[in-house]
């Protein structure tokens, strides 16, 4: 119902107002230059969409591929819908004409082979080869009718536009053409464009005027049109992934995500696709053309059925998908050149000897207390810049700073892990002897590239830093923007450190504008992720890492069960500590389960009196709601991590219940029960399957610090590899080795000389210490 003087606004209104407005919002750059950077593509208003002939048609060259084309339109109109101006430059006419002109030539032929023979029995026929030409007349009004039938489904309007090089050659008609194409933009329609086959001669090589490039193919097209009609972005959708260094399918052929004019030398192209009269060569000189005449360009793949449905979007959202052209090189190394960097140093770190490693990280301990004023200056930098802008909750800023005695922490922990390095990789875990002369030793070995991921905690750097150090392990570190400063000193300072023993470039901080998406997706270069802050960022980083396995957890839902045998001193303790000593930890108490026998004691007073002298909100779970009369507000969920001065209360019957409880409601991460008896403890213990449980002792212990691991990269509530606080040995990974006299798996078969023997052998600390003892 209307509210008095007010009319209805029909929909198609709103919707030209919601456009206009968008429209008026995306006008802030000028045209005239490219964008410089991805995420800079959001902005882009008026957009080229070029589908390459190997996207438009099927495998067999004869009709259009209806499903991927349709997946195109609708991310085209729902752009426009946006308030975009899209325009679309297409190939299939000759592909389309060519299904129809076959189809018409063998049903004439059938016709005619029926009357002549007089009998339905047919014989084999064959096709005439047909003309180009004669194919795009006759297939370019199915395709522009194919467009305006999908498009309709979106209500949004298309207009067929066929042009050839004459037209961009005549001035007259150039005006003519920019003029129409510009009215139907204003009028929030779709031009379609395509040569007009039917007419156009063959190109002429090397016909390209002075600065101007001629219309060879919908490539050239496409970049002139883009240029002509001031575009923010050229999409060029071909069947290969973008521009790679090489021939793709070759051993070295590598992607390339931004290609910068000038780098033509470093590209051996390979064959054209299997339609079209284009290559890749001419994607990337109609690329660097449009480049030069304003216009972003990015090439990608229009035909793998995983990215099809979501490839123009993407590109526009400014995620790292093909190939991006820019004019502006930045002064560092790409990320997947600090990525390679970092493997190559790291193949270097993990070969030094024990002792070199455990150097460095002691050097680094040294120059965090020495260097303090250097850090704690940038740190405050951080701090003053967030509290400006008023948008960091408190326990995050107290994870951004840092003081003197945190930096002292910070040195002891690393110190801890020195001396646990002298042993770690190399260390021979089994030794067997499957033959004389035959042996065979399981040693330890880093897991390889690590990729760590942390929100505004910058004492996490030196601490993954070390641990990465000791292991072996080369490191890729991408932190919060908010301790960028800090950051920055921290990195140069563990890279000093490093350069002590020549692998400077072991660790890499990432500073460029990559998306922590981005990142997940270099499964070829990355071999774990590990997420270091809110459970949003660790779920968001498991759903974006595609073929890398991610260590973490996603939530902390950790609870503390209050046996009817639980002394009451111990209680108020854990209690108190597991909620009050950092609540915004991973490990803090978030759900407080309370036997039923201990309702309306003193007990239960004394831990409630607690909690509120603590300022702690209380969440009243559904039974324990139930019992009182006047309870506080009722838990929404019981799966709730609250990170804050705040906890759920729940009522259970028994020690069983609780278990049950926490199996269905928590997280795996920590959970702890507080009794006198043993026998309970010990079922406690043993059934609860989560990484750490605890009988008589706070949540807050699930921590590599207070473990003796010196540090850690995180809690791990997986079930595979490293569970718990993750420190040294969790990142570490096996490998086997076997040493033998020209043994031969022929030896050992039925009719062999060998035996095997199987004898396990005694292990020592590290391999060369076993190789000596023999």
């Amino acid at each position: 119902m209307l509210l008095p003087g007010l009319t209805k606004i029909p929909k198609q209104t709103l919707r030209h107002v919601s456009y206009c407005l968008t429209r008026s919002l995306m006008r802030g750059r000028a045209h005239g230059t490219s964008f410089a950077h991805r995420s800079e593509l959001r902005q882009a208003k008026r957009i080229v969409v070029k589908l390459g002939s190997a996207v438009v048609t099927r495998g067999d060259e004869c009709g259009l591929a209806l499903g991927r084309l349709a997946s195109i339109v609708e991310q085209v109109a729902m752009l426009q819908n946006q308030g975009r101006e899209m325009m679309i430059v297409t190939s299939g006419a000759v592909a389309f004409g060519k299904q129809r002109l076959r189809h018409e030539i063998l049903l004439s032929q059938s016709v005619r082979q029926a009357l002549h023979t007089g009998h339905n029995q047919l014989k084999e026929m064959s096709l005439p080869v047909l003309e180009a030409r004669a194919c795009a007349a006759a297939g370019q009004s199915g395709l522009m009718a194919l467009y305006e039938a999908m498009f309709t489904q979106y209500s949004t309007c298309t207009a067929q536009v066929l042009v050839t090089n004459l037209d961009f050659h005549d001035d007259q008609k150039r005006q003519n053409l920019n003029s129409t194409l510009q009215e139907l933009l204003r009028m929030n329609i779709v031009p379609i464009i395509n040569t007009n086959d039917a007419v156009v001669p063959p190109p002429e090589p090397n016909s390209d005027l002075q600065g101007v490039i001629s219309i060879k193919d919908n490539d050239s097209l496409a970049a002139r049109l883009a240029v002509e009609m001031k575009a923010d972005l050229l999409i060029a959708l071909s069947d290969v992934e973008g521009l790679y260094n090489s021939p793709p399918g070759t051993d070295d052929a590598k992607l390339i995500d931004i290609f910068y004019p000038g780098d033509q030398q470093s590209i051996t192209y390979g064959t054209k696709s299997r339609v079209g009269i284009g290559g890749m060569e001419a994607k990337v000189k109609a690329a660097l053309w449009a480049l030069q005449g304003g216009t972003s360009v990015v090439i990608a793949n229009g035909t793998h059925p995983k990215v099809t449905g979501h490839v123009i979007t993407d590109i526009v959202e400014g995620k790292k998908v093909g190939t991006f052209f820019s004019e502006i090189k930045p002064a560092g190394p790409t990320v997947e050149q600090q990525t390679e960097m970092a493997r190559n140093s790291g193949r270097t770190l993990a070969s030094l000897q024990s002792e070199q490693r455990s150097e460095i990280i002691c050097l680094l301990a040294e120059l965090l207390t020495e260097r303090k004023d250097e850090i704690l200056a940038a740190n405050k930098m951080d701090v003053e810049l967030a509290v400006t802008a008023e948008h960091m909750p408190p326990a995050m800023l107290k994870r951004l700073s840092l003081s003197p005695a945190k930096l002292n922490s910070l040195a002891i922990g690393l110190r801890q892990i020195a001396v646990a390095a002298q042993d770690s990789v190399g260390r021979v875990l089994r030794r067997t002897r499957v033959a004389h002369n035959l042996e065979l030793e399981q040693i330890t070995v880093p897991i390889g590239v690590l990729l760590v991921i942390f929100e505004a905690r910058p004492d996490c750097l030196p601490q993954v830093a070390a641990l990465a150090i000791a292991s072996g392990n080369a490191l890729l570190l991408k932190g919060g923007k908010e301790a960028a400063n800090t950051n920055r000193v921290l990195h140069r300072l563990t890279q000093e450190a490093l350069s002590t023993h020549g692998v400077t470039e072991a660790v890499q901080l990432v500073s460029t504008r990559e998306e922590v998406e981005d990142l997940c997706r270099l499964n070829k270069l990355i071999d774990l992720i590990i997420p270091r802050g809110s459970s949003q960022l660790v779920r968001n980083i498991q759903i974006a890492a595609k073929g890398i396995p991610v260590l973490g957890h996603s939530e902390g839902i950790c609870h503390v069960y209050v046996d009817v045998e639980a002394s009451a001193d111990k209680v108020l303790k854990i209690v108190r500590d597991s909620k009050c000593d950092y609540p915004a930890a991973c490990n803090a108490m978030e759900t407080l389960l309370i036997h039923r026998d201990l309702l309306r004691t003193s007990v239960f007073d004394q831990i409630i009196d607690t909690l509120r002298t603590e300022r702690v909100k209380i969440h009243a779970g559904p039974r324990f709601a139930s019992y009182l009369t006047f309870s506080p507000s009722e838990a929404k969920s019981l799966r709730t991590e609250y990170g804050d001065l705040e906890c759920c209360v729940e009522v259970v019957d028994s020690m069983q219940e609780a278990v049950d409880h926490i199996h269905k409601y928590g997280s795996s991460h920590t959970d702890v029960i507080v009794t006198e008896n043993e026998d309970t403890a010990e079922q406690f213990l043993q059934q609860v399957d989560s990484a750490c449980v605890f009988w008589n002792a706070s949540s807050r212990f699930a921590d590599g610090f207070r473990f003796g691991l010196g540090a850690e990269v995180g809690i791990s509530t997986s079930r595979i590899h490293a569970r718990g606080p993750v420190g040294l040995e969790g990142l570490l990974t096996t490998k086997w080795v076997l040493r033998g006299e020209g043994h031969t798996a022929a030896d050992f078969s039925e009719h062999g000389t060998m035996k095997y023997l199987h004898e396990n052998l005694p292990v020592g600390p590290t391999v060369a210490s076993c190789r000596d003892s023999n």
